[in-house]
């Protein structure tokens, strides 16, 4: 006689990422490094496409808020936890998508 099996407990769910969106982990790094990496990926990406970059540099966050001024990409948001800043920046519309001005 096989003995009882174990119930098995289920396994949580696991949230997938995004497929529109990427994470780069710049923590260590210094400016303009943590910026200069984040605009190689989104070059990469499509636009409306999101970039969380996680960084550890407190002179990143006037970096990216210039950046994002200067780019036209998006600060979707930005947050700071005991020394980690999170942003988030959504890719801007490719130019050449946009119509020429009349």
């Amino acid at each position: 006689m096989a003995a009882p099996s174990k119930p098995v407990p289920p396994r949580p769910a696991a949230a997938a990422p995004a497929a529109s969106e990427i994470t780069l982990d710049l923590q260590g790094l210094t400016c303009p490094l943590p910026v200069l990496r984040a605009n190689r990926a989104l070059r990469g990406m499509k636009a409306g496409e999101r970039l969380t970059v996680l960084a550890s540099d407190p002179a990143s966050v006037k970096d990216f808020q210039a950046y994002s001024r200067e780019t036209g990409h998006a600060l979707v948001s930005f947050s700071e936890t005991a020394g980690l800043f999170r942003f988030t920046l959504r890719k801007r519309e490719d130019k050449r998508d946009e119509p020429p001005p009349e």
